[in-house]
């Protein structure tokens, strides 16, 4: 038995069928069904235009899980990102960190050649 993301793999990867919306209306919901359980997917058109993708549960269900996984490493990151920003921003709100930073800048920058970044020292 193909689990949910195998199934939404094999779905990803391959043109669902296309059927008109005529055919659709002939076959009925066993015949869509029919189809969607060989084909993963069937593409719904109206004059060969695109009008809706008839998907399994399971390749629904793969589809949503994939969604939310994305989502929650999208949060993940974000979050990792504020807290560095925080603490950078912290770092500059230090007392005396303006008339540091107003010393810095007077000063010629001597990189020799080479990106230097803040460290918050």
């Amino acid at each position: 038995m193909a689990t949910a993301e195998n199934s939404a793999l094999r779905f990803l990867s391959s043109d669902p069928s296309r059927l008109p919306a005529s055919k659709v209306k002939q076959a009925g919901w066993k015949g869509v069904m029919k189809e969607v359980s060989r084909a993963g997917a069937i593409v719904v058109t109206n004059h060969d235009e695109p009008q809706a993708v008839v998907v399994g549960y399971t390749e629904y269900e793969a589809m949503r899980a994939r969604i939310l996984q994305a989502d929650s490493r999208d949060e993940v990151a974000l979050d990792t990102l504020r807290r560095s920003f925080d603490e950078r921003l912290a770092v500059l709100q230090r007392e005396g960190a303006a008339d540091r930073f107003r010393e810095l800048a007077r000063k010629p920058a001597k990189l020799a050649g080479k990106v230097k970044a803040g460290t918050g020292s």
